[in-house]
C-alpha cells in the first residue's frame, strides 16, 4: 500500500512539473507577441505600426527645404489721409493685403515647386527658409489646371528634397506633411494615405455639359489623413524614407481647418507640369481629343446609359473631337479605355493626370474595349489648339456676360474725384441669378482691380475675363458705400 502511495504521489509530483513548464512556456509566448504599448501581434508579423516608425530620419532630410512663402497683393484701393485733406493735399496710400503658403525647393540652384493658390496675382512673393535666409523669388510659371507653380530664388548650394515615385505608392502607407500651418514654423505632421486618384472639383476648369468633360482641370490626388491646415499649401507630402511623393494642396472641411481629410498633387504629374515651366514659363500639354463623363457624374452618366458602375474598369468616350489624336488613332464613341502605356485605369481622374503626363508629340498605347472585344492603338498627342481658343472668345465673351449677369460702364469724374481714383469700371446693372447678384454685387459699385491687374474700361474687364475664364476670379472693388471688399469665383467652363 505504501509503495502505491508513493508511485501516485510521484506521478502527480512529475505531472504538475510538466503543467508548470508548459504554463510558463505558454505565458511566455504571449509575453514575446506583445509590443511594448500592450497590443497583441503574431510572433513571426514583421509589419510595424506607428509606435515603431521612425519619422526623425525623414524630418531631418525634408524640413530644411520646406520654405515659407509671404506674398503681397496690390488692392488698387487707396486710403485718403484726412489730415493732408484738411491742409489741401492728399496724396493716398495704396491698402496692401498679404497671404502666406509653403513651398518645397527642388534644385540647388533655388527652384521651388508651390501651388498656383499659393502665389496668384501675387505683387511680390518673399521666401523665407528654415534657416531664416529670406529671398525675393521670381515667379518662373503657374498652371491653373493642376494648381502647380514654380519660384525661382538666386543663389546656390541650396537644400533640396528627392523625388520619388507616387506611381509606387499604396494606400495605408505611411507619410508625412512638411509646411507652414497657420504661418507657425515648420511643421511635420504623419498619417496614412488614405485614397489614391481623388477627384473633389476644387480645381474647376472642367468643360462640363450635361456630364461631359474634356481634359482641362486635371485632378488625381492623393488623399492623406496627415493633418493640414491652411499655409500647409505648397508643402511637402514625402514617403518614410524622405522622398517627395506630392505638394500637398487642399484640405475637405466644413470648418476651414483639419478633419482628417488632405489632399496632395502626384509628384510624377508635378515633374512634367514643373519641367515644362522652367524650360517655357508654360506648359505643353498634349491633348488626346476625347470627351468623357466628369468624375462627379460618372455613376451617373454609366447608369444613363445602362451600364452598371463598377461592371467594367475603364474611362467611357462620350465624343471624339474632330481632326484630334484620338481620331487619328480610331477610337470611337461607345468605346472603353482600359489601360493607358499598360496602366490599367479605374476611373476618368486618373485616366486625366496619365495623359496630362505627356506632352505634344507623345505616343501613347491605349487598349479599349468595343463590343466586347479589347483592341490597342497608338496615338500621337498633339498641341492645345490655340487658333480654335481665339475664335471662340466672342462666343465666350457672350457667354461670360451672361454668366455675369450685369453691364459695366467707365468712371466718370466725379466719380474718380470722390473716391480718388485713377482708374476702375462702374457696375450699372445686376441681373437676377447670375454671378455678381449672387455675390451680392450691388449696382454702384466700383471695379477697381481684376486677378491683380488694373481695369480701367469695360473692354478692359472682357480682356482679363477671356484669359482668366479657366482659373480663379479675383475682384477689388469698393462699395457703393464706400467700403473696400474683395469677391472670388470661378466660371468653372
Amino acid at each position: 500500500m505504501k509503495k502505491l502511495t508513493f508511485i501516485l504521489t510521484t506521478l502527480f509530483i512529475v505531472a504538475a512539473i510538466i503543467a508548470f513548464i508548459y504554463w510558463f512556456n505558454s505565458k511566455q509566448l504571449i509575453n514575446n507577441a506583445e509590443d511594448s504599448s500592450g497590443s497583441v501581434l503574431f510572433a513571426n508579423n514583421p509589419t510595424k505600426g506607428k509606435a515603431d516608425m521612425d519619422f526623425v530620419a525623414a524630418a531631418k532630410l525634408v524640413t530644411p527645404a520646406v520654405v515659407h512663402i509671404k506674398n503681397t497683393y496690390n488692392t488698387g484701393i487707396v486710403q485718403r489721409d484726412l489730415l493732408e485733406e484738411l491742409y489741401g493735399q492728399s496724396f493716398g496710400r495704396n491698402i496692401p493685403i498679404s497671404s502666406s503658403g509653403s513651398g518645397v525647393i527642388i534644385a540647388e540652384n533655388g527652384y521651388i515647386a508651390t501651388n498656383n493658390h499659393v502665389v496668384e496675382n501675387a505683387t511680390k512673393i518673399e521666401v523665407i527658409l528654415p534657416d531664416r535666409r529670406q529671398f525675393t523669388a521670381e515667379l518662373i510659371g503657374r498652371d491653373p489646371n493642376t494648381d502647380l507653380a514654380l519660384l525661382k530664388i538666386k543663389g546656390s548650394g541650396f537644400p533640396v528634397v528627392a523625388f520619388g515615385n507616387s506611381d509606387l505608392t499604396q494606400v495605408g502607407e505611411w507619410v508625412l506633411a512638411v509646411g507652414y500651418p497657420y504661418s507657425l514654423n515648420t511643421t511635420v505632421t504623419a498619417g496614412i494615405i488614405s485614397a489614391k486618384g481623388r477627384s473633389i472639383g476644387i480645381i474647376n476648369n472642367t468643360q462640363e455639359s450635361s456630364f461631359q468633360q474634356t481634359s482641362n482641370a486635371v485632378e488625381s490626388f492623393i488623399q492623406t489623413d496627415a493633418a493640414i491646415n491652411p499655409g500647409n499649401s505648397g508643402g511637402a507630402l514625402v514617403n518614410a524614407n524622405g522622398q517627395l511623393i506630392g505638394i500637398n494642396a487642399a484640405i475637405a472641411s466644413l470648418t476651414g481647418g483639419y478633419e482628417g481629410y488632405g489632399f496632395a498633387i502626384p509628384v510624377n504629374l508635378a515633374k512634367k507640369i514643373l519641367e515644362d515651366l522652367k524650360k517655357y514659363r508654360v506648359v505643353k500639354r498634349g491633348v488626346l481629343g476625347v470627351v468623357f463623363p466628369s468624375p462627379a457624374a460618372e455613376d451617373d452618366y454609366l447608369k444613363q446609359q445602362g451600364i452598371t458602375p463598377g461592371s467594367v474598369n475603364g474611362v467611357i468616350v462620350t465624343e471624339i473631337q474632330k481632326g484630334s489624336a484620338a481620331a487619328a488613332a480610331g477610337l470611337k464613341e461607345g468605346d472603353i479605355i482600359k489601360s493607358i502605356d499598360g496602366r490599367e485605369l479605374y476611373s476618368s481622374s486618373e485616366f486625366s493626370e496619365r495623359i496630362a503626363r505627356h506632352g505634344p508629340g507623345d505616343k501613347v498605347k491605349l487598349t479599349f474595349l468595343r463590343n466586347g472585344k479589347i483592341n490597342t492603338a497608338l496615338a500621337t498627342l498633339k498641341a492645345e489648339d490655340k487658333l480654335k481658343q481665339t475664335a471662340d472668345n466672342a462666343a465666350s465673351l457672350k457667354e461670360i456676360y451672361k454668366k455675369l449677369g450685369a453691364s459695366f460702364s467707365p468712371l466718370t469724374p466725379a466719380i474718380k474725384k470722390r473716391y480718388n481714383l485713377n482708374t476702375g469700371v462702374l457696375v450699372n446693372e445686376v441681373l437676377e441669378g447670375g454671378f455678381f447678384d449672387q455675390l451680392g454685387i450691388p449696382p454702384g459699385t466700383i471695379i477697381a482691380y481684376i486677378n491683380g491687374k488694373e481695369v480701367a474700361s469695360p473692354m478692359d474687364i472682357e480682356k482679363t475675363f477671356i484669359a482668366a475664364q479657366n482659373s480663379r476670379i479675383q475682384i477689388l472693388a469698393i462699395a457703393p458705400d464706400g467700403s473696400k471688399v474683395a469677391f472670388y469665383f470661378s466660371f468653372g467652363t
